[in-house]
């Protein structure tokens, strides 16, 4: 097929499926009250963290954050840092929003929005300390491996937007996924691991552990962390 014959709009993979349960009142209410302070709509044109946050802090981008409680618990453990959180389902968004209120947290803003074109219009060149990707949908079935985040292409897009000597978290409790973002990492360049072993690393005291993740850990399962440096 010439390119000319090509369709001109091709349908993007999208990463997730918004399979949205019912808001509770609570997040339906963080929505309404919290969300117009605390949170970001989306924009295609870059953030200045300075302006929005008031100082010169670093700051963390996070993607699919879920319910956003470790999200919310690193911000209230690092107050010195910056937050910007993405999640693309609604009761996600209000629940971290109940978090955060709860939390006191003026470090801590979130958007409902798609990572893809959130990092590729919102966020500036450089600007980011680092960015963490925890447990995001395995998407186990090997048809449905094109749908993983962690692909080189956009792992490509997220090096553009780190500083020097920033870095990447990912976190996984799917073994199969795990080695999928090794191999990916391992294919793209401008990234040095920060694993002796050059695989994995031990959990680091930055991310909180979830209930999720010991109720896991309970039943035997896995999780596998990664961290790259930005060179």
């Amino acid at each position: 097929m010439s390119e000319s014959e090509k369709p001109k709009f091709m349908r993007q993979v999208r990463s997730f499926v918004l399979r949205e349960g019912r808001m509770t009142k609570g997040q339906q209410r963080a929505m309404d009250e919290i969300f117009p302070t605390m949170g970001l709509e989306y924009k295609a044109e870059p953030i200045d963290f300075s302006s929005l946050f008031g100082n010169d802090k670093p700051v963390v981008l996070e993607i699919g954050f879920g319910m956003g409680k470790s999200l919310a618990e690193q911000a209230r453990q690092n107050r010195d840092i910056n937050y910007v959180g993405i999640e693309v389902h609604r009761p996600g968004v209000g629940a971290c929003l109940l978090l955060a209120e709860e939390f006191e947290l003026t470090n801590l803003r979130v958007i409902n929005h798609d990572a893809v074109e959130v990092i590729d219009n919102m966020i500036a060149e450089n600007s980011l300390h680092g960015v963490q990707i925890y447990f995001p949908d395995p998407w186990h079935k090997k048809k449905h491996h094109k749908r993983r985040i962690v692909q080189p292409d956009f792992i490509n897009r997220v090096a553009k937007k780190v500083a020097s000597k920033g870095f990447l978290h990912l976190a996984t409790d799917w073994e199969n996924y795990a080695e999928h973002m090794l191999e990916v990492m391992q294919q793209v360049s401008g990234w040095d691991n920060q694993s002796s072993s050059n695989d994995y690393i031990e959990r680091p005291d930055s991310r909180p552990i979830t209930k999720f993740e010991v109720r896991g850990q309970k039943l035997g399962h896995g999780v596998w962390d990664l961290m790259f440096q930005r060179q």
